[in-house]
């Protein structure tokens, strides 16, 4: 929780519709939700253009474990 209590007001916003429209249907054409690791079941999904959330599958469940924008993210990916 501590990165996304970092965010602007308005990425948390983001972030909160994005996590309903998970909920709802993982699989929402907005979140373009996939696997970004072939090595480890980690998953991404798109909060805005700009931050992208990541999570591990963890016993039928994702775990998400990172929020940031995605110059970030396309950082912490070369490292999974």
């Amino acid at each position: 929780w501590d990165a996304y209590h970092h965010l602007p007001e308005h990425v948390q916003r983001q972030a909160r519709e994005s996590y309903r429209f998970f909920v709802s249907d993982p699989r929402h054409p907005s979140l373009d939700f996939k696997r970004v690791s072939q090595r480890r079941p980690v998953y991404s999904v798109r909060v805005s253009i700009d931050y992208r959330a990541l999570g591990v599958l963890d016993e039928g469940d994702i775990v998400w474990f990172w929020i940031g924008p995605h110059h970030e993210y396309d950082r912490l990916l070369k490292r999974i």
